[in-house]
């Protein structure tokens, strides 16, 4: 199923007011339709019913939509084991996107309402089936194709034409469900000459005009036959960033699990810190660091790439100039495995959340 556009029929919206400094919020509902009506319905009407929920009411000449200025988050809710639903660690992308905002030079938008719109945004929009069932059959792949609802926040800005900086943002949050983030087929990765993010620029920011490269690359690497796209740093071409949208693990022959350190130009991936701390509580050392591409050709032995789409996806080689770097002889390796089993039990419920990262919606 991946991404669609299938989306919830009830959407958050929030303007900052910069006379009275405020957020104003509502709630935009398209229909009543239930998702159990939805499904026996035709897909032509299917169609006319999502054309009219993307209509957010939104300026369509803005500083986003002329310039990419804008950011976002993306967040899942889980249907749990217990049937109760979850959001994983929304507090992370609440500070998140807050951070996003000050970095745009746009007032943030207050934590604490984030919070509280994406746990009523899942309360609306699961009354009317619009949450995924729990299957236990997700359980035997250690629920790399389950399904959950991907939640979208995003800021947009006012009306406007010129090069600025927004006044008076907008914040929507919509969203629609989704499963296994790639492809089927290979799992293979290549460099690209492409830059990702430049020293001092918006590589810390989840912001939109970053996915632009990404979905360049992304295309040219799966033109090549590869799934996945990896970025080399700026200044050197020397040294891994990313994926094309995810972070980026090497296990090293010597047991040790690195990726690359935090700076301007990476994206403070939330699986990202939740992947270094449960390795941490399996007994792994992590290093954050430099991690050169030589050294992850002589000396890697598993990879995969992290986020809220893609999870823990096991990357089975890495081609650099011409060579090709094999990991695990191409099988998922030990260490992405366990990690996946255990976060994503996290998620799903079938495991104990020790870390509290789970805000449960009754």
């Amino acid at each position: 199923m991946a991404f669609n556009l299938e989306m919830y029929p009830i959407s958050y919206l929030a303007r900052y007011d910069s006379i009275t400094k405020t957020w104003r919020e509502q709630w935009i509902k398209s229909d009543d339709i239930s998702y159990e009506e939805l499904q026996k319905m035709k897909e032509s009407d299917q169609q006319k019913v999502f054309a009219k929920r993307n209509q957010l009411g939104i300026p369509a000449v803005s500083y986003t939509s002329q310039y990419g200025y804008g950011c976002f988050e993306g967040m899942k809710a889980y249907p749990r084991k217990d049937g109760k639903i979850s959001i994983f660690r929304p507090d992370q992308n609440a500070k998140r996107f807050a951070n996003s905002m000050k970095g745009l030079y746009c007032p943030p938008f207050p934590e604490e309402m984030y919070l509280k719109a994406s746990v009523e945004f899942i309360r609306k929009n699961a009354a009317l089936g619009y949450v995924p069932i729990y299957d236990n059959s997700w359980e035997k792949d250690n629920f790399a194709t389950a399904s959950a609802v991907y939640m979208r926040p995003y800021m947009n800005s006012e009306a406007a034409i010129g090069v600025g900086i927004a006044k008076e943002p907008y914040v929507v949050i919509c969203a629609t469900s989704v499963s296994s983030y790639f492809k089927g087929g290979n799992t293979k990765a290549i460099t690209t000459d492409r830059i990702r993010a430049t020293p001092h620029g918006t590589g810390f920011i989840k912001c939109a005009s970053n996915y632009v490269i990404s979905a360049l690359a992304k295309k040219e690497a799966e033109d090549a036959g590869y799934m996945e796209v990896v970025y080399l740093d700026a200044t050197e071409q020397k040294y891994i960033q990313e994926g094309s949208s995810c972070n980026i693990f090497f296990l090293l022959e010597n047991g040790t699990l690195v990726t690359p350190e935090l700076a301007d130009t990476i994206l403070p991936g939330i699986t990202r810190a939740s992947v270094i701390h449960l390795a941490r509580q399996q007994g792994v050392t992590v290093e954050e660091r430099l991690v050169s591409i030589d050294e992850v050709m002589s000396s890697a032995k598993e990879c995969f790439v992290t986020g809220t789409a893609a999870g823990i996806t096991p990357i089975e080689s890495l081609t650099h100039k011409g060579t090709e770097k094999v990991f695990n002889k191409r099988k998922p390796g030990e260490l992405g495995e366990k990690l996946q089993k255990i976060l994503k039990g996290t998620q799903y419920g079938t495991m104990e959340d020790s870390n509290n990262w789970n805000l449960i919606i009754n």
